[in-house]
């Protein structure tokens, strides 16, 4: 069976591979292509922006989370007949050196790399860098060039010509569009500013239409798929039919998606609000509360009495609960907002979130423990807000950068995890 799948990848960040990538997701769309979404790395805006483009689901793919052969299985159960997956950073560019790279993930799925280059500055010295980026790794097949930020039709022969003259395929030259600018990725995602972005995605595939051929650039990237591509291991990690809610608004959605597949193999998944909702499911085992922006709706957060009494009760009778950032903050005394505004939240930590003074807090982190019975466990995740805690809760035990929280059973932090190859009831047993 043929299938097409290709790496959008850059020279570096501000080459425009997001503006590109909902481009060729939302033109897969208007042909009726089947299409599947994915991200490198482990951003969990622009998967966002891939749905709204394509109408399904993306899925992270970070070599640093999880094994090759995981990243393999992944890959293969959500592969569609065109699978477009967006880069991060530079191609090259990873945690440590290309490790954690938009290579590593092209060279561990075995598929080619469509690399774009930001033409703004630079004419037929693209050879050089098209040259370099071929011959730097002899693992990764450099599939065709796309040419942002083109000022002429002159220029476009010039980096045209470059890529005859390195043997790669030009797969299109995009002139100076400034309205495809994508807004800023601390702007949350409120009606409003869905109904901007999905102004800019058909934009962008109007674009892409106009100025890829999308026939050949397919061409280019098909490929046999294998026979077991399309399925993936599903070991159960409880015997048990748990209850799971998982809070799911424009308040609370920085998840992954292979996380919220791995619940399902837990027990009965359920999505509630708690920006509209008055409790959360009836008879929850297990209460997951994700990051998001919980910063852009503070007073219908802090309004809703019932919903946060019915998390309190949740929480104090036992039962459990994962909070992870914007969650976490949920879960405090209050949050003081962007506003200078105090406003109450659900008081299980009793510390205060703000927003004021704000600085970003980036990186991969990992979340370390062991089960009671004294087996060690990790898991990884990242660290992604503006937001600080102003008081420690001394009824609590934090540990140290970035504090874990522990109360009952609950367990909080800063750290968005990845558990899609893990038993995430570890953090309980």
């Amino acid at each position: 069976m043929k299938s097409s799948s290709f790496l959008i990848a850059a020279t570096n960040s501000g080459c425009g591979k997001t503006t590109i990538t909902v481009g060729l997701l939302r033109a897969m769309q208007r042909r009726g292509i089947h299409v599947g979404a994915f991200k490198c790395g482990p951003d969990y805006i622009d998967t966002q922006y891939h749905q709204m483009a394509a109408g399904t689901e993306s899925v992270n793919l970070d070599s640093r989370f999880a094994s090759k052969e995981h990243l393999k299985q992944v890959f293969a159960h959500y592969a569609k007949t065109v699978n477009v997956v967006e880069g991060v950073m530079g191609l090259f560019d990873g945690y440590d050196r290309h490790f954690g790279s938009t290579a590593e993930i092209a060279a561990i799925l075995n598929i080619p790399v469509v690399l774009v280059i930001n033409a703004r500055s630079i004419a037929y010295s693209a050879a050089a860098i098209i040259h370099g980026f071929k011959t730097f790794r002899t693992d990764i097949h450099i599939a065709g060039v796309i040419f942002n930020q083109v000022g002429s039709e002159r220029h476009a022969v010039f980096l045209q010509q470059a890529c005859r003259d390195t043997q790669t395929p030009c797969l299109g030259c995009i002139p100076r569009l400034e309205q495809l600018q994508m807004p800023s990725r601390h702007l949350g995602l409120s009606l409003e500013n869905q109904q901007h972005i999905q102004q800019l995605i058909e934009r962008a595939a109007d674009a892409v239409e106009a100025h890829i051929p999308i026939e050949t650039l397919l061409q280019e990237t098909q490929r046999t798929r294998g026979k077991g591509q399309g399925t993936k291991d599903k070991e159960q990690a409880s015997s048990s039919a748990l209850r799971i809610a998982v809070a799911r608004d424009s308040a609370f959605s920085f998840t992954y998606r292979e996380n919220i597949d791995r619940l399902r193999q837990m027990g009965d998944v359920t999505f509630f609000s708690p920006l509209t909702d008055n409790t959360i499911p009836p008879d929850t085992d297990l209460l997951y509360l994700p990051g998001g922006y919980p910063e852009f709706h503070l007073p219908q957060l802090s309004s809703n009495h019932s919903m946060k009494q019915s998390i309190r009760n949740h929480i104090e009778q036992g039962r459990r609960c994962l909070a992870e950032c914007g969650g976490m903050m949920y879960l405090c005394t209050a949050i003081i907002g962007i506003d200078g505004k105090r406003y109450p939240m659900t008081d299980i930590l009793h510390q205060t979130a703000t927003l004021q003074d704000m600085r970003l807090h980036l990186g991969y982190r990992q979340w370390k423990g062991h089960t009671t019975q004294g087996k060690a466990f990790a898991f990884q995740g990242h660290e992604f807000h503006y937001s600080r805690i102003l008081e420690e809760d001394k009824e609590t035990s934090p540990s140290p950068t970035p504090p874990i929280y522990t109360y009952k059973n609950l367990r909080a932090s800063y750290i968005h995890l990845y558990w899609g190859d893990k038993n995430l009831l570890q953090l309980w047993e």
